[in-house]
């Protein structure tokens, strides 16, 4: 197989993509203005912007196609802010 054939494969539909990065803050915006409880609002849109970021990071940052070390390398980060993130809401939650 060549290059192009290759790169063809992995060309994303970024108005595909696009689209859901829209329809996914039109869900923030919704949940915001909805009324929930504030640690369920909380929870539903750090779920939502995780989601965002991760349709980023593999479609116009390319980590889709990329090697596995790439990939680990990426992600420790993530796991790192995931962590960090977690701390304070566990902190409030147990101490109040």
């Amino acid at each position: 197989m060549n290059q192009q054939t290759d790169a063809a494969e992995h060309r994303p539909n970024y108005l595909l993509i696009f689209g859901a990065l829209f329809v996914l803050t039109l869900i923030e915006i919704g949940v915001a203005l909805a009324g929930f409880a504030a640690s369920a609002q909380v929870v539903l849109l750090l779920t939502l912007a995780f989601t965002k970021a991760t349709l980023v990071a593999l479609y116009y940052m390319h980590l889709k196609f990329e090697g596995p070390i790439i990939r680990i390398i990426a992600a420790v980060p993530v796991l790192l802010v995931f962590i960090v993130v977690l701390i304070p809401i566990f902190d409030v939650w147990i101490f109040g």
